[in-house]
């Protein structure tokens, strides 16, 4: 076997890098083709209303992150991250038939969790991996093309069930069965492809979540902890853009489309705005990555036609794009190399349940006050995040 590289001293990113990028691609092509449906799927066939998909969504989402900070913290203890990668993996591959033979909402909630759960496995042992892979100074590059590959699955898997659909006659359940096929290529390719690098210092082995290892983040870290959270609080899932879409009367078939628009800019935005950020300061990123979530939402609170749906849904996914890669940086960057899955876990729990909160918040306000209250509530959200930005900002500069 070839020697694996140092990261630290390679000028350009290594081939597992590369590798785990296009693992998510698969993974992330088999979970849109489901996902890109999902939304409807629940209301048009099991009669779920908005708030029960917020709720959903919701508790699906909040289940990830409680998990990644066990498992982030696990393979800090371990030292190692890719066997867990594969087990997170092989979860969310054992979920996808569960979908296909699922005959009521009970075991669509359960499918839907246990992909979940697999995510949250894989998730900080991944986002940790490519820290140890990286070198320093391309870090925001690797975690951007991993973000960019990421998308383009998620770009792929709606077209494909924009295609299935019309081919099978909106079969959602032989739609469903061709996501199969995508996850276990996931799981092959992560297993045979990816090779982990020795630990950079042997420590002994230490519980990394007790509160003297927890005392060594970082002040710097639970501030980008916070405006992550505060970020997640302005955006709620994208199951509510494909709901307005199919308010305003966009064909069955097509409404995936809106996903393909969304992942899209953000795919084509996530690479160019990772290498951008290893150059730039954090906080003018996020501040112009909050402008297009602006713009996103008074398109879709004021749309009165499928057309500007899919205007808001390119906003929506270039806000992504700028700004997912960026928090991952920043959370690599923060926190120490012996407690970085840890980091990643923490992060994840805590931008995972404001998620959960953002997501009722706007499945109530849509029951409530309809969809333009829901965006223009977003809209107000991220004037005031960036407002605090700018003044986050300011400290930030030397007196």
């Amino acid at each position: 076997m070839a020697p694996i590289p140092n990261p630290a001293s390679s000028p350009h990113l290594p081939r597992s890098i590369w590798i785990l990028g296009f693992v998510s691609l698969l993974m992330d092509v088999s979970s849109e083709i489901i996902h890109s449906l999902l939304p409807i799927y629940l209301v048009t066939v099991l009669g779920a209303s908005a708030l029960a998909v917020g709720l959903i969504e919701g508790a699906a989402n909040a289940t990830a992150p409680i998990i990644k900070v066990f498992s982030g913290a696990l393979s800090d203890y371990l030292g190692k991250r890719k066997g867990l990668a594969i087990l997170g993996y092989g979860l969310s591959a054992l979920s996808k038939p569960v979908f296909a033979l699922a005959s009521g909402l009970g075991w669509i909630v359960t499918a839907r969790i246990v992909d979940r759960v697999g995510k949250g496995i894989r998730g900080a042992p991944r986002d940790a991996l490519i820290a140890d892979l990286a070198p320093p100074a391309l870090r925001g590059a690797a975690y951007g093309l991993r973000q960019s590959l990421d998308v383009a699955g998620a770009v792929a898997g709606p077209l494909l069930a924009i295609a299935l659909m019309l081919l099978w006659q909106n079969d959602y359940q032989a739609v469903f069965w061709a996501a199969v096929v995508p996850a276990v290529l996931t799981v092959l390719l992560l297993v045979f492809g990816v090779h982990e690098p020795p630990p950079a210092n042997a420590r002994p082995r230490t519980n990394p979540i007790q509160r003297a290892n927890l005392k060594r983040l970082t002040r710097a870290y639970w501030t980008i902890v916070v405006i992550g959270a505060l970020f997640t609080l302005a955006r709620f899932s994208e199951a509510f853009i494909l709901l307005r879409a199919e308010e305003l009367d966009l064909a069955l078939a097509w409404l995936p489309l809106v996903i393909v628009a969304l992942n899209l800019a953000f795919s084509l935005s996530a690479y160019p705005f990772g290498k951008l950020s290893d150059r730039l300061p954090a906080p003018v990123l996020l501040v112009i990555g909050l402008v297009p979530l602006i713009l996103a939402d008074i398109l879709l609170a004021t749309a009165d036609h499928w057309a500007r749906v899919l205007a808001g849904a390119i906003a929506w996914g270039l806000h992504m794009g700028i700004t997912q890669g960026l928090f991952a940086k920043l959370v690599a960057d923060t926190a120490p190399d012996h407690l970085r899955g840890t980091a990643f876990g923490v992060f994840n729990l805590i931008t995972g349940l404001t998620l959960f909160l953002a997501n009722m918040l706007a499945g109530i306000l849509w029951v409530w006050g309809g969809a333009a209250l829901t965006f223009y509530a977003g809209a107000v959200i991220g004037v005031v995040v960036i407002a605090i930005l700018l003044v986050w900002s300011r400290r930030q500069r030397p007196t």
